[in-house]
């Protein structure tokens, strides 16, 4: 009965948790994928077995996928709610098709194959392009362009723009400070806890703070967007996990999705999408921005166009 208990419990903290329950048939893998990490016990070996074979879960009826994930038939339709879905059919018909585009696509060329010292790089390069791909359709599918529209309009009328990301997660916010610099947003990233805390404490209404973290657990990165919270700022969370710390005490959350690979774990397989998210919000910016985003890009081009080296110079 204590294991039902904390199954149901799981279960419901999927369901609510926001924009992957809207998801259609397209986010079904990366649906399950951010979800797993809420699931325990049953629910989370059903989870473990749809990921590591999703074909085979397309085929396989409820009482077989039971068996072969060590649980029941009941848990089965507790795991489809969590992800949901009405009904185990509606999961079949979902995975099914995906796993269909896929590799229609080739997407599923070598994800999840272990990278041996003897392969040759074109097989590595194929692996990587695979799981880029994949991890790039998943974010298209989890991402909720309301709130990348509402992050947009809190950049683009903001006085200041503070971001902060640890390690692999700073180098992406320094693209986007690059990015939003080149279209006249006053945007600085923070690194440093001390110096971004500093920063964080003169922030207010009508600033915003963007934390990236794709575990959404850096405890840096959290205190740092929390501190900006409590003065007022609007909050952005840029993560894989939507139930995360730091997407818990973020205005704003843009999910993000990743494909692991051998040598390229979940937090630098995250890499690449992050940076399409963040281009997506850039762009969004410089429209609702359009005339000053216009001259301040001219402006910046016409500044360092003087260090570009001349045609023939290098003869």
């Amino acid at each position: 009965m204590a294991e039902h208990e904390v199954e149901t419990s799981a279960a419901t903290a999927v369901v609510d948790a926001g924009p992957a329950d809207r998801l259609g048939a397209d986010g079904v893998l990366a649906r399950v994928r951010a979800g797993a990490g809420e699931l325990t016990g049953a629910l989370r070996r059903v989870a473990e077995h749809v990921l590591s074979d999703p074909e085979a879960a397309a085929r396989a009826t409820i009482v077989e996928l039971a068996e072969r994930s060590g649980t029941s038939p009941a848990t089965i339709t507790r795991f489809c709610r969590a992800m949901g879905f009405e009904g185990y059919a509606d999961l079949r018909l979902g995975i099914a098709a995906e796993t269909g585009r896929a590799r229609s696509a080739g997407w599923t060329v070598d994800i999840g194959r272990e990278i041996q010292p003897g392969d040759p790089l074109s097989r590595v390069l194929d692996q990587i392009m695979a799981a880029d791909t994949r991890a790039m359709h998943d974010t298209a599918a989890l991402l909720d362009l309301a709130e990348v529209e509402r992050a947009a309009v809190a950049i683009a009328g903001a006085s200041r723009v503070n971001i902060f990301g640890a390690s692999g997660s700073a180098l992406v916010g320094e693209e986007m400070q690059f990015s939003l610099h080149r279209i006249g947003v006053a945007a600085w990233a923070w690194s440093d806890v001390h110096e971004g805390l500093a920063s964080a404490a003169l922030l207010g209404a009508g600033d915003v703070a963007l934390g990236i973290s794709h575990t959404g657990q850096t405890r840096e990165t959290i205190e740092l967007l929390a501190e900006a919270g409590s003065r007022g700022a609007t909050t952005v969370a840029l993560t894989g996990f939507p139930r995360s710390p730091l997407a818990e005490l973020a205005d704003i959350v843009l999910v993000t999705a990743s494909q692991a690979t051998t040598f390229r774990p979940d937090a630098l397989s995250a890499r690449h999408p992050q940076l399409v998210v963040l281009d997506l919000l850039y762009i969004a910016v410089a429209q609702r921005t359009h005339d000053r985003a216009h001259a301040a890009f001219r402006r910046t081009a016409q500044a360092v166009d003087g260090h570009k080296a001349a045609k023939g110079s290098l003869s």
